[in-house]
């Protein structure tokens, strides 16, 4: 008696009908409904039957597609929404800009050094214009 196990769990799909998984049976189920819809919406259409299987072929297609492809891993809603992200939504061309913390402060500090400089320098001029003031009353 030999039992198969397989390497990767993940891996693991349990077959529920007629030895699809659950996701399969539920896409071929709503494939078949709305072929079958279809075909009764375009019969009165078209009396031609090869036109309105065509049809009919073309509207169930992808909804099997659903159900059966996958792409990297991903189911294809997955990649749909990982397709959508990253056409889309996320810009083209990247642009890289660095943050760079050392010249930021650096910068500040620079800044403050200029400020206190000035003020320093406000000071003195201020002290020589009350010296000049009190000179020019003496006089």
């Amino acid at each position: 008696m030999e039992v198969k196990i397989n390497k990767e769990i993940r891996q693991y799909k349990e077959n529920i009908f007629f030895g699809l998984t659950m996701r399969q049976f539920v896409c071929s189920a709503l494939a078949c409904i709305v072929a079958v819809g279809i075909y009764f919406i375009t019969k009165p259409i078209f009396n031609n039957t090869g036109t309105v299987s065509w049809l009919c072929m073309a509207g169930a297609v992808p909804f099997a597609l659903l159900g059966f492809v996958k792409y990297n891993g991903m189911t294809a809603e997955k990649f749909f929404i990982a397709w959508v992200k990253s056409e889309i939504l996320t810009p083209k061309k990247l642009v890289f800009k660095p943050n760079n913390l050392y010249l930021d402060m650096y910068r500040q500090c620079e800044k403050s050094k200029k400020k206190a400089k000035k003020v320093k320098q406000d000071k003195k001029e201020k002290k020589n214009r009350k010296k000049t003031k009190t000179d020019n009353e003496q006089n």
